[in-house]
């Protein structure tokens, strides 16, 4: 089935979706009601400590954080092609419609007026692409997330897939946590 998630994405999991626990006990008994009454295997869901949000411990955190590193750079180069590709297709068809109502400018110089705005559509596209591919959302939890573990609690962090295992995994987290966080 086609979809913008399979257009975009490579990533199975979109999403993240964390909690902050103030205790180990906590955080164990919420990681194993997400994997036992949300429908998350084992492998979707992360219980993280305070040492693991020191500094020389990052690599510890972005694995767990940011599991799907191969799915991170299939996103970035599909996010860029389906990006630019569409920009490139924007500006023709502004070119088109500025063809079409007659404008004298472009009149002129029609191929030199294609190349601008076909190039400058597919530049916009990158760019879109790049910003996607950034995630900004992600960065944002994986701060928040950085901030409670280095003020001494836990964080269980959940890689839902879909968004039956989303609702499920934020309701779970938001009945026993100090705070649940997701990206988007």
């Amino acid at each position: 089935m086609f979809s913008i998630k399979t257009l975009l994405f490579g990533e199975r999991s979109v999403t993240k979706v964390a909690g902050l626990f103030a205790s180990r006990a906590a955080a164990d008994l919420a990681a194993s009601g997400l994997v036992g009454g949300s429908g998350l295997s084992a492998a979707q869901v992360n219980v993280l400590g305070p040492t693991d949000g020191a500094i020389s411990r990052d690599s510890v955190l972005g694995r767990a954080m940011e599991p799907e590193q191969r799915g991170i750079w299939l996103t970035v180069i599909r996010a860029h092609l389906a990006l630019g590709a569409l920009g490139l297709l924007a500006g023709a068809l502004l070119y088109s419609a500025l063809m079409l109502s007659d404008n004298p400018a472009l009149r002129s110089t029609p191929g030199m007026g294609f190349v601008a705005l076909s190039g400058l559509g597919a530049a916009c596209g990158l760019i879109l692409g790049g910003v996607l591919s950034l995630r900004p959302d992600h960065a944002r939890l994986i701060a928040r997330v950085r901030r409670g573990l280095r003020s001494g609690n836990w964080a269980v962090v959940a890689h839902p897939v879909d968004p039956v295992q989303t609702h499920a995994a934020v309701s779970l987290l938001a009945g026993s946590s100090l705070k649940v966080m997701r990206s988007f």
